[in-house]
């Protein structure tokens, strides 16, 4: 295999696949502004690769396949992906593209005081397509995830994403998280943003989206008439839930009440939660709350990436009543401690 050829390694199939780019995420040591954080703890970042990791600590067979730098960060990477359980063996390197990093502030994102500088332009990441990645490694799943971050690299990303949306006979279930980056789309040259991500959307099997990145539209019902063709459409809707749209039946779910630590890595967990259920066929109502137990998962530790809970303790969470639901509120260590989420169940 060559750096930048399609030679196929013909890989086993896995329950997911998850393209797209990863990164080194340098994390502050305290709050402040990023001109006066004196150090940084190296964290792994990337949209696609964060629902393989946690996918693959849920127990699915996860296969990553992305493209990184022959260099340090991009050994850190792969070794990093694959501790949790992926399968990192169709990741390409690239010798004369580096791979990318970016640096964040403690505070969170949805604040004007959040900081991140991204140094990425001209990485390896950018440098997938047609030609460069492996077509049969990425089609080797039940499940191909993609997001809307990876078209906006470059204009032979988006030739990639349009070929691996491109609706034909015998393809993996696509499975499409709309992740509209703004300031992506805003140095891309290569497309206008939300009209590239809904021609992609059009293209997959099952989308997940937030209300707030939806093209401008008023709520869900707005959102599936602007996108019918998608089998199972999410509309997220923060602090009021979760819509999903599947044939003509819709299903609304409410969100949890998280204690949060770190309003970071709620959208990629919700996914993974949603495709784990989805992978076990389950009624549409408990993907939508597997989708909100892994986001609270996600938002009760520092960092993106949270241990999630054991399958029967989420299973007996998503089983509850309504009432019982509504109940509900998770705070650090809940994953790990199960009788302490049963009192709050039974707490009045």
């Amino acid at each position: 295999m060559t750096a930048t050829g399609r030679t196929s390694t013909a890989p086993d199939v896995a329950d997911v696949v998850a393209l797209g780019e990863s990164m080194v995420t340098f994390l502050p040591s305290r709050p402040g502004r990023l001109a006066d954080v004196p150090s940084f703890e190296r964290a792994i970042g990337g949209a696609e690769s964060n629902v393989a990791c946690v996918l693959a600590a849920a127990g699915h067979s996860v296969r990553w396949v992305g493209r990184v730098g022959a260099d340090g960060f991009g050994d850190h990477l792969v070794e990093a992906i694959g501790a949790y359980g992926v399968d990192v063996s169709a990741v390409r390197r690239d010798p004369a593209r580096p791979t990318g990093v970016y640096f964040r502030t403690a505070g969170d994102r949805a604040t004007d005081a959040h900081e991140v500088a991204y140094y990425r332009a001209g990485s390896a990441a950018s440098a997938m397509s047609v030609d460069t990645m492996d077509l049969d490694a990425i089609r080797s799943g039940r499940v191909l995830h993609l997001s809307g971050i990876t078209p906006a690299l470059s204009a032979d990303c988006l030739g990639l994403m349009r070929e691996l949306t491109a609706r034909r006979p015998g393809r993996p279930l696509v499975s499409f998280d709309v992740n509209h980056r703004p300031g992506l789309w805003r140095d891309a040259g290569h497309g206008h943003g939300p009209e590239v991500l809904l021609e992609l959307a059009r293209g997959a099997d099952l989308v997940f989206v937030g209300e707030d990145e939806a093209w401008g539209l008023g709520g869900p019902d707005a959102v599936r008439a602007a996108l019918p063709e998608p089998d199972l459409l999410v509309v997220k809707q923060g602090a009021g839930g979760a819509t999903a749209f599947h044939g003509s039946d819709v299903t609304t779910v409410p969100a949890l009440t998280v204690d949060v630590v770190a309003a970071v890595g709620a959208g990629d967990a919700f996914a993974a939660g949603f495709l784990s259920a989805t992978l076990r066929e389950l009624p549409v109502r408990d993907r939508l709350r597997h989708g909100h137990l892994m986001a609270a998962a996600a938002l009760t530790v520092p960092g993106d990436l949270a241990t999630p809970p054991a399958r029967d303790h989420a299973d007996r969470l998503a089983a509850l009543d309504d009432t019982a639901w509504g109940r509900l509120r998770l705070g650090p260590g809940w994953t790990q401690d199960v009788r302490g989420a049963d009192e709050e169940v039974r707490t009045p």
